[in-house]
């Protein structure tokens, strides 16, 4: 059991925008339609359902969650099994995307810790996360002080001053100042060490699934006050106790149905018509009339819908839109084993410096389905992730990938394989240099349409999956605030360094010729 409202002093909370209680207090409810049921349309769904409106969501697949999410299939023997696309860790200082989970499961009961995620370099070495403080800095301290990657030498070739970009982060003002350069380049240049910056930086980065040479240099500090410096949450995170589906976000479909939602999978927008009242949507199966659109689809879908919706908007801001990029394809090998792995092995194990595989996840040391499978046939289940692929034969990535589980864990070596289900996509946004200031915002050129995801731009600490819930809930706000109905209040780590002579210093040394 963990707690959705977290335990830091200072955590910030943006109150909600005030309103009347519920749409029904209008002449009429407003009708929105929410395109994507991902995390950040699920969000924005939950948003306005709770405060009255008639919502609608459309998406595309055949599941909810996104790239959370979850849908079932079946082993060569016809054993049901539950696949997804890989492992996501829901960390505590997730405020955003806790309090949706909160809606069905109150006390987070579907989620279980994970005590330590350790990190392992090509040389052999581990880092680990367990039994680190809490409080920043001395979280981030204890565990440089005790890597054996990063030496009592090492925090003495730092370039203080150059550093404190990872220490004073505040959202923009980071990325003004250092969107414009990559994350490799920066670390070098404040003489980070190349071992530890290997181990520790890389593994963040790639989460993004982008190569550090290719993130931007601000994406990174902000990741690095979000789990570090800026929360005293800890680094521990929790998953979830059952696949995706049945965990998450079946509670949560129930949970709007009983809200005046409806939800439509397999239901694919194709584009929008702006109306004197609202938006046609247009679906593969015909067009329907709303007051307002959320559009909270992945970048690619995105990008297609505004291509198709020339009276939405602006030229120029759909152009816009439609120059980002999306991260290079990762691929996903789940594999059924016929043994176990050895009992030490960690449900999660970040190898970054071993390329092409980032991690290693054992599902069923935490994941109920996993493990009943393999109570049941006395197996395992493994799954691979390898990030930022250089090539599309995902044969062969795989076929490395599996080189590289047998080599860090040797007795898979002789397993056999039950099953083996490959997920390969490019759906990512890339959070590149230059991008945040051409990252669209929740509010749109219209009033009547806002955004949500992960590669819409928020000037709060967020990142990944709470970047998306964050999205999502301010999307809500956006719109109800058209009518005067009441929002949603929406919490963050502090935007800002919480060493407060480090920020001093920082404002110096940006006032400074």
């Amino acid at each position: 059991m963990t707690s959705p409202a977290g335990t830091d002093p200072r955590l910030v909370t943006r109150p909600a925008p005030p309103g009347v209680a519920d749409a029904g207090c209008l002449d009429r409810r407003p009708s929105i339609a929410v395109v994507g049921a991902g995390i950040a349309g699920l969000a924005a769904a939950t948003g306005l359902a709770e405060r009255g409106v008639e919502v609608t969501v459309f998406e595309r697949e055949e599941h909810l969650g996104g790239r959370a999410g979850g849908w079932p299939t079946r082993l060569p023997d016809g054993t049901a099994v539950t696949m997804s696309r890989g492992f996501h860790a829901f960390f505590r200082q997730y405020y955003n995307l806790r309090s949706l989970l909160a809606r069905t499961d109150p006390r987070l009961e579907r989620l279980t810790p994970l005590s330590d995620y350790p990190l392992l370099d090509a040389h052999g070495r581990t880092d680990t996360f367990a039994g680190l403080p809490r409080t920043p800095p001395w979280n981030a301290v204890a565990f440089a002080w005790r890597s054996p990657t990063f030496t009592p030498l090492d925090f003495l070739r730092l370039k203080g001053r150059e550093a404190l970009p990872l220490a004073t982060v505040s959202v923009p003002d980071t990325y003004h100042r250092l969107d414009h350069l990559d994350a490799a380049s920066f670390l070098e240049s404040i003489n980070f060490p190349a071992a530890a910056r290997h181990l520790a930086f890389e593994v963040f980065s790639r989460s993004f699934f982008a190569d550090p040479h290719d993130l931007s240099a601000a994406e990174l500090a902000t990741m690095f006050h979000l789990y570090f410096l800026g929360s005293s949450e800890g680094l521990v995170f929790d998953v979830p106790t059952e696949p995706f589906p049945q965990a998450l976000w079946n509670p949560l479909a129930a949970y709007l149905a009983d809200r005046r939602t409806e939800i439509r999978t397999n239901a694919s927008v194709t584009g929008l018509t702006r109306t004197p009242d609202g938006f046609e949507v247009s679906t593969d199966t015909g067009t329907e009339r709303f007051d307002a659109v959320v559009l909270a689809c992945d970048l690619p879908g995105l990008q297609r819908i505004l291509t198709a919706s020339p009276t939405v908007g602006t030229a120029e801001w759909r152009e816009t839109i439609g120059e980002l990029r999306t991260a290079p394809p990762f691929l996903v090998r789940r594999l059924w084993l016929d043994r176990p792995v050895d009992s030490a092995r960690s449900a999660f194990l970040g190898t970054g410096s071993v390329p092409p595989l980032d991690n290693i996840s054992v599902l069923d040391r935490y994941e109920g389905e996993a493990r009943r499978w393999a109570q049941r046939t006395g197996g395992a289940v493994v799954e691979l992730h390898a990030y930022a692929a250089t090539t599309d034969d995902t044969g062969f990535l795989a076929a490395a990938m599996e080189k590289r589980l047998h080599e860090i864990y040797p007795e898979s070596a002789g397993a056999g394989v039950a099953g083996a289900i490959d997920v390969w996509r490019q759906d990512c946004p890339l959070f590149g240099l230059g991008d945040f200031a051409r990252r669209p915002a929740v509010g749109t050129p219209d009033p009547a349409l806002a955004l949500a995801g992960d590669c819409v731009r928020v000037d709060l600490p967020v990142a990944l999956m709470e970047r998306a819930a964050t999205t999502g809930w301010i999307a809500a706000n956006t719109l109800l605030q058209r009518w005067n109905v009441a929002g949603h209040p929406v919490r963050s780590v502090p935007n800002e360094g919480r060493i407060k002579v480090l920020n001093r210093l920082a404002a110096g040394k940006r006032a400074g010729p």
